[in-house]
Parts: C-alpha cells; structure tokens; sequence
C-alpha cells in the first residue's frame, strides 16, 4: 500500500472510530496535508479556528509565514508534511488536556510512522516539549522551553525509526512578536544546511 493510502486509512479510522469529545465541538477533522515522502515533517499542538473551518492545517497567516521561512531553503508546503498532535481543535483554543492528548498521541505516530521523515520541526512550545518528553504528556514538564531550545538538533527515535528534531518557535509567534522572525529564519537556514549534509551522507 502507497503512504497515501496508507495515510488515508488512518484518516478514515479517526472519523469512524475515535471517541473523543473534541469531535462534536469542531467542524471538521484535521488530519493533516502535504508530502507523504517529505523528509520534513512539521508538528504544531493543535488546529485553530480557520483551520477548524477549512479542515487544513496552517492556513491563513502562519501557513503564509510558514511558507516564506520554507523558501528560503528552496522548499514550499507542497514539499513537507505539516500535522498537529490534535486533530481536532479544542473549544476555543484552550490548551488540550491530558486525556484529549492520550486519545490524539497514537494516530499522529502513526503518521510519523508512514511518512518516515529525516527531520521532525515542532512548532511552538507545547509541541516541543511533547515530542522531546517522548510523546508522552507526562514528560513534558520536565523538557525545557523553546526559547532555550529553538534550532539546536536532537536525535530520537520512536521503535525502530530514528530521526532528528528540530524545535522551532511557531509562525504565528512572528505577527506577535517581529524580533522572533530573525531567529525563525537563522533556523531555516541550519535546517537547509542539514538536509545537505545528509543528502550528501545518504548518497555515498
């Protein structure tokens, strides 16, 4: 089976067999878009209110940001794969609990999984700490913050699946605050530079 398809079926199993209360509340699921064999896979929390309505993640203004940042390393969102650790978007965008987390947590491994991505970018502070912490909520406190963390490389694996995180600040923290864009586009620069090297590594 094609990871599209592959994908697909995780998709359909969401909406047919996920109890979770979250679904009754949102307007539509948002599982996911982009390249299944991307070698970057970006994970934000979870869906806002346009991406609720639309049932695409990173529309509006942060996936315009988020699609600025990519061309600088000569990539746009059709060459990634974006996700969220929640499907579906908590009434209004209050943070997940941990229940809603444990519900969500098994179908985004499952993507991850699929897609087989090099390198994982977490958006923001609440994914950081939730994919350093192991996918494990109960983690997280004891990871750091994005501010100390955002642009530093960290190796992981999840079962037999090795591959490298990189935690950034999210898209939508530049509109709030601009100083942020500097720092976001230093990071894509080091991602770029390390997609070369291991372009160059796979190929020999």
């Amino acid at each position: 089976m094609m990871k599209d398809e592959q994908l697909e079926t995780i998709k359909k199993k969401i909406l047919s067999e996920m109890v979770c209360p979250l679904k009754d509340s949102a307007h539509n699921l948002v599982f996911g878009k982009g390249n299944s064999d991307a070698d970057i896979l970006f994970i934000g929390e979870a869906p806002g209110e346009k991406e609720d309505i639309q049932g695409i993640p990173f529309v509006g203004a942060a996936g315009k940001e988020l699609n600025k940042l990519l061309s600088k390393i000569n990539l746009n969102l059709d060459d990634v794969y974006i996700a969220n650790i929640l499907k579906y978007r908590p009434p209004n965008n209050r943070d997940p609990s941990k229940e809603e987390i444990e519900r969500h947590t098994p179908y985004l491994i499952d993507q991850i999984k699929i897609i087989h991505p090099k390198v994982i970018c977490t958006l923001g502070n609440y994914s950081t700490k939730f994919v350093l912490g192991g996918f494990n909520s109960d983690n997280m406190k004891t990871i750091g913050g994005i501010s100390t963390l955002h642009g530093k490389i960290i190796e992981k694996e999840l079962g037999d699946l090795k591959f490298s995180v990189i935690p950034l600040y999210h898209p939508a923290a530049m509109l709030y605050n601009p100083r942020l864009r500097t720092e976001l586009e230093s990071d894509f620069i080091n991602i770029g530079e390390f997609l070369k090297t291991h372009k160059k590594q796979d190929s020999k």
